[in-house]
């Protein structure tokens, strides 16, 4: 935890040190880490602040009982996997979680696009931020995809990689210094009154640090995962999605084992992708123009089936 001063240490250990008693379900998996941060990236963390319900509140929804009943886990494993595989989601929608997390702006402005949630972030306007920002590992500094205008291409080397960085770290040293420089909050030159802070911040780059407080239920965050731990999604916020998907099994393992059958692991066929299916099975030899798919999607209907893209039977 290098990247907390010690007086957060302290807060930290002194709220894993506060044992409360409840008659409420809890899972055993979230308490083990709770309000613990998890790194992420250089500078960042995901920690659980609180979280209601567990895989239980899922199933109790689900059946509208009075609580856990008499049912064997095997019948709750059952009726979860029923509830995904059909998308019946109003019953993870009684299960929530809140986390604390500490990103790079760029990365917070791509999550915001999940709207289903309830947010409080850092505010730059009240307090000052700190002297930190994002600078890729040499591996995660690639080129723009020839064919993915979201993607990377090939990753960059040598004299360019190393021109790169250098210019990331000077371009945030120095758009940080002149932040500092415009607030004066340490006073050294008296006769000059500082910019206003919600104006001061306004020349940081979107590689610097924010946080917030992140509140779902348990439906929405794994509609976020389901998008953003994905192979194709940016490296940066599928590496904060990477840590949740551990949370998500810490905390509603039997969810977690659902999901990961029914929604990660799985794919969507269109109807006309189901008959090109239904035609090779029967043993009729397809391309891309007798299929009825564009190109686009017969390339996904092989990457998924595991078919080269020539004539396919």
């Amino acid at each position: 935890m290098s990247q907390f001063t010690s007086e957060q240490i302290a807060e930290i250990e002194l709220l894993r040190s506060t044992r409360s008693s409840t008659i409420r379900p809890v899972s055993e998996g979230l308490e083990e880490v709770l309000y613990q941060p998890i790194p992420v990236l250089d500078h960042g963390f995901v920690r659980v602040i609180d979280y209601m319900g567990n895989d239980d509140a899922v199933v109790q929804a689900a059946r509208v009982s009075y609580g856990r009943g008499t049912k064997r886990v095997s019948e709750d494993r059952g009726l979860i996997n029923y509830l995904l595989r059909h998308w019946h989601t109003t019953p993870f929608e009684m299960a929530e979680i809140k986390l604390h997390v500490k990103l790079p702006i760029f990365v917070a402005r791509q999550w915001i696009r999940h709207r289903m949630a309830s947010v409080n972030e850092y505010s730059a306007r009240y307090s000052v931020l700190d002297r930190e920002f994002y600078i890729p590992a040499p591996e995660h500094l690639a080129a723009q995809s020839a064919s993915n205008r979201q993607g990377r291409g090939e990753v960059l080397e040598g004299d360019e990689a190393a021109a790169v960085l250098d210019m990331l770290r000077q371009d945030a040293g120095r758009a940080y210094d002149d932040y500092a420089f415009m607030l004066n909050e340490g006073g050294e030159d008296e006769s000059r009154k500082g910019l206003a802070r919600e104006l001061a911040r306004m020349n940081l780059s979107l590689n610097f640090y924010t946080q917030w407080y992140w509140k779902a239920d348990l439906h929405n965050f794994m509609s976020f995962l389901r998008l953003r731990a994905d192979p194709h999604a940016q490296y940066e916020i599928r590496a904060y999605a990477d840590v949740m998907i551990d949370l998500l099994k810490r905390w509603v393992p039997i969810t977690h084992e659902a999901f990961m059958e029914h929604r990660f692991g799985a794919a969507q066929l269109s109807a006309t992708a189901i008959q090109a299916v239904r035609r090779m099975i029967a043993g009729e030899t397809l391309d891309q123009v007798s299929s009825g798919l564009t190109k686009r999607e017969w390339g996904e209907l092989c990457a998924v089936l595991g078919l080269p893209e020539t004539a396919t039977k």
